[in-house]
């Protein structure tokens, strides 16, 4: 069962046929009639799923055709949910649920049970019969021959940050910058610039190439969005924020006033550099610009719109400001952009598929987004000229219609009905967010596993590594852009493009896959039975959810802003995701019905403060794979905990009190954060019986008396490392305030773990175990000060690809004695090892410069960043010496430097040094300071 595929093209049919399977099995000889029935409907269902697949890869399946696939969906949805009720009606007060065929296998014998699965399949044949007779048999039509999947192409990202957003755009940079600097020699009053185009056009990356070429010279700057719902609150404290260089958190105003008034104070007498990006009324921007004094000379604003009316404002009084139109790619720029994302060069392309890539290119009319999507397209496309000819053809019957946005939208379409059925519903599911939104990318796979969009089938791991590649293939594809990324280029976030997010909400509207509510211009229909729902509050007063609404279907729940009434969660009976990240207003009594959620797989309450206490219920939650309670204020967790059987992730605060019996949850792979000294003996003991743990976090810090301190925290402390040394499935390690822990009383540690990072507990040097730890690839510690043999021990490693070491003040080098003896610095040779290091993070602001690489050091690292005092580098007996021999890295690519001391002449000499070495580098690497 776990294997079954909801999708947006066949609903639930594949986990429907996957349930009736189960009751037409062999154990349920006794009901030959109602077997009977359920193998017709089965085949009849079959029928429709093979029917439905086919349909859903046409691009425009006639009106006729809609209808009943929207029907036939709509009802595969109700007929799962129907045969969940039963499962859940037949299990009453059962507390030890194993699964589905479980479940039924103790209660099909008795006489209500087989009336009750009697009429239930009845009742869904006669429906499905119905709904045949309605319309006309399945008629055989062509799809729309489609090529098939490719493997992911690795150089996405590169690709997508090099090609999409760099070609074609030095031209228009130079005419910006240009606009903005003209007569600045005079100090005039400041410059205002209106970038003005379609959607897809570039404004955004144009505006951000010319804000990264400027911004160095002004000391007050900041990059923001508006977005078509803008909360003007929240980007007056951006501003104010950014220009200040105050968190955000300190900015708060008792009103817009307030804040507008000392945004201007602030910067009266400054010259600033602000980018206003994607502005959508005239109204919001008469509200931002006063914000910015016009007195201040030389500053300069750029504000970007699709709007010509809202360019005409910025660019009107008072900034008597310039409007550049943005204009479609050359064609030179074309060429460039599609050949190097699908053959690396022009040159690359084969003869017999550059008349059919001309007619492509001229029918996309330097649309960068068209070009891009269509691309993304052809990649996956088998590389003859018939193929790419049909392509062709789709795209110029796309763009004849209308040869502005309209034809762009039919590009993403065509690209879109080039997704396999999974990444359809996998794309589809982003329309959930709100415009500009920031996903991350793990949430959004777990989305796509708990709804069952994914297979599970072969384990929680497996699954999420499945999820990876569909996101990787949806960048692959540019339908969506990557946002944040890890030192290995992994991408951690990602965000939509405005146009594709207008095309995926209006596929998700068409198929009922997503009902929004308060997002505007949209209109939610009376009576709706709605399967997803996204509650997104703007400025508007509170929101609600419309009256009419039928959510006893619905499978996810997302609240987005503060001004939302969360709805009673009894109403959401077929529940499978709920997510209250950020939900502010939500209280421990909005949490009350949850436990009558029976199928409810995921539950994050990150960061919604108010929540002080789960309800007990909430352990009859069976079907629970992630439960995130970080950020709110609960600070114990209730015996009915341990019932969770599948929970997967369980993610606390410091400090919360966990009940024993947790040795129960046997599915348990993922554990943050485990305060070990507000735990029981009874909890630490059965610790080491989680052996499906695979990434842990434990937290140290003594929130106890002293006495406590003295009499339990030792004994604690015994227990968790001797359970951690039987946790051989560990593949991640995180160590708050435990330097004893990490000390050389831990050994060793289990040989399995591939992260460890250790922080807030410094130690005197690396622990002889860690070189026992073959399959290690991250590291971070806390040393008072590095020697030799650390890094003997640590070049030993030999898939380490990432190594911190934070050198700690050890109290003594601000005052040393006289007879101390003269530090010498360590060597990092050839011989040392490091042989898969690619990242080397080293020192720290209280430390000095102590490393020298010699000859054939760290052979692969090629991301470098040190940090030091310059005046205890000049204390340590070694000249003040800053030549750390760069030169010798012979795979550096990027240098980094955070450099302190309060003495300028100093920190010249010591960025002098660094940069003449940098320079002198045969790779020239790239050089920043801090």
């Amino acid at each position: 069962m776990e294997a079954a595929l909801v999708s947006a093209a066949t609903g639930a049919l594949k986990p429907v046929l996957e349930k009736l399977g189960a009751l037409a099995g062999d154990e349920y000889k006794r009901f030959k009639g109602v077997r009977g029935d359920i193998k017709s409907l089965t085949r009849e269902l079959t029928a429709m799923e093979a029917f439905l697949l086919k349909m859903s890869e046409e691009e425009d399946p006639d009106v006729q055709d809609k209808v009943w696939m929207n029907e036939i969906r709509e009802l595969s949805y109700d007929m799962e949910d129907s045969i969940d009720d039963f499962m859940q009606s037949v299990n009453d007060g059962d507390t030890k649920p194993d699964g589905f065929l479980e479940k039924i296998k103790n209660s099909l014998g008795k006489m209500k049970a087989r009336r009750r699965i009697g009429n239930e399949i009845g009742d869904l044949k006669k429906q499905i019969i119905e709904v045949a007779e309605r319309n006309a048999r399945y008629k055989a039509r062509e799809a729309f021959s489609k090529a098939k999947n490719t493997t992911v192409d690795p150089r996405a990202l590169a690709i997508f940050q090099h090609a999409s957003e760099l070609v074609g755009i030095d031209e228009p940079k130079a005419e910006v910058i240009k606009l903005l600097t003209q007569g600045a020699s005079t100090q005039e009053q400041m410059k205002l610039v209106s970038i003005v185009g379609s959607g897809g056009m570039g404004k955004t990356t144009l505006a951000n190439q010319v804000y990264q070429d400027l911004k160095g010279k002004f000391k007050c700057r900041a990059f923001l969005s508006v977005s078509r719902n803008p909360d003007i609150m929240n980007i007056m404290r951006t501003i104010f924020s950014e220009v200040s260089g105050q968190c955000y958190a300190d900015t708060e105003a008792g009103s817009i006033q307030q804040l507008i008034s000392k945004i201007v104070d602030f910067l009266a007498d400054k010259r600033y550099f602000v980018v206003i990006d994607d502005i959508w009324d005239v109204n919001t921007w008469h509200v931002i610009k006063l914000a910015f004094p016009v007195t201040s000379s030389g500053s300069i604003i750029i504000t970007t719109t699709r709007i010509t009316d809202v360019a005409k404002s910025c660019s009107s009084t008072p900034f008597s400001g310039d409007i550049y139109c943005i204009r479609p790619l050359e064609m030179v720029h074309s060429r460039k952009l599609f050949y190097t994302r699908l053959f690396n060069s022009v040159e690359n392309c084969p003869s017999y598929l550059k008349k059919v890539s001309e007619h492509i290119l001229e029918k996309c009319a330097g649309l960068p987004l068209a070009i891009i999507a269509i691309s993304g397209l052809l990649a996956n496309t088998e590389r003859t000229e018939g193929s790419w000819k049909q392509v062709e053809d789709s795209i110029g019957r796309a763009l004849q219609r209308n040869p502005s946005v309209e034809g762009m939208m039919n590009i993403l379409s065509l690209s879109y009905f080039d997704l396999p059925a999974h990444l359809k519903s996998c794309l589809l599911c982003l329309s959930i967010f709100p415009e500009d939104f920031v996903i991350k990318k793990k949430v959004l796979i777990h989305r796509w596993m708990t709804e069952r969009l994914i297979h599970t089938e072969a384990g929680y791991s497996k699954a999420y590594e499945f999820g990876e590649r569909c996101f990787n293939e949806l960048i692959n594809r540019s339908l969506i852009q990557p946002d944040e990324t890890d030192i290995y280029d992994r991408v951690h976030s990602c965000r939509l493009h405005d146009t594709i997010l207008d095309f995926i909400i209006s596929k998700s509207i068409e198929e009922n896959f997503v009902t929004l509510v308060g997002v505007p211009s949209l209109t939610v229909g009376a009576q709706s039975k709605v399967r997803r729902l996204s509650l997104q509050a703007g400025k508007q007063k509170e929101l609600m959810v419309p009256t009419g609404l039928v959510l006893s279907h619905v499978r996810s729940l997302d609240v987005f802003g503060i001004s939302v009434k969360i709805p009673s969660m009894d109403k959401f009976r077929h529940l499978r995701f709920l997510d209250f990240e950020d939900c502010k207003q939500l209280e421990n009594h909005h949490l009350d019905n949850i436990g009558k959620l029976f199928q409810l797989r995921y539950v994050s309450l990150l960061r919604a403060e108010k929540v002080s206490k789960l309800p007990e219920h909430i352990g009859h939650l069976w079907c629970l794979e992630i439960l995130d309670l970080r950020g709110t204020s609960v600070r114990e967790l209730p015996p009915s905990i341990v019932n969770l059987k599948r929970l997967v992730h369980l993610l606390v605060n410091g400090k919360v009190t966990l009940p024993c019996g947790i040795s129960k949850l046997h599915a348990l792979e993922k554990f943050k954060d485990v305060s070990v000294y507000s735990q029981s003996f009874n909890f630490l003991k059965e610790f080491e019986q989680l052996q499906s743990l695979k990434v842990l976090r434990l937290v140290f810090e003594d929130y106890s008396s002293a006495d406590r301190v003295n009499a339990e925290s030792e004994s604690k402390k015994t227990i968790m490392v001797a359970s951690l040394k039987n946790l051989g499935n560990l593949l991640s390690l995180n160590v708050w305030y435990g330097p004893e822990l990490v000390g050389e009383s831990l050994c060793p540690m289990p040989l399995s773990l591939q992260k460890l990072k250790v922080w807030d507990s410094r130690i005197p040097h690396v622990p002889k175990w860690v070189g026992s730890l073959v399959n290690l690839q991250e590291l971070r510690l806390e040393l008072v000060g590095a020697e030799q043999k650390d890094f003997y021990i640590l070049g030993g490693l030999p898939v380490l690809r990432y190594l911190v070491l934070e050198i700690c003040d050890s109290g003594t080098i601000s005052t040393p004695l006289a007879e101390e003896p003269e530090v010498t610095r360590v060597i990092v040779s050839g011989e040392v090892g490091f042989p898969c290091l690619r990242n080397f993070v080293y020192g720290s602001q209280f430390a000095g410069m102590d490393l020298t690489f010699a000859a054939g050091a760290m052979p692969m690292v090629d991301d470098l960043l040190i940090t030091f005092n310059v005046a205890i580098t000049e204390s340590l007996g070694t000249s003040g010496d800053f030549d750390l021999g760069i030169e010798n890295l012979p795979s550096l690519l990027k240098i980094s430097c955070d450099v302190y001391g309060d003495d300028r002449s100093r920190l010249e000499a010591a960025e002098a040094a660094i940069r003449e070495a940098a320079n002198a580098h045969p790779n020239r690497p790239t050089l920043d300071f801090y």
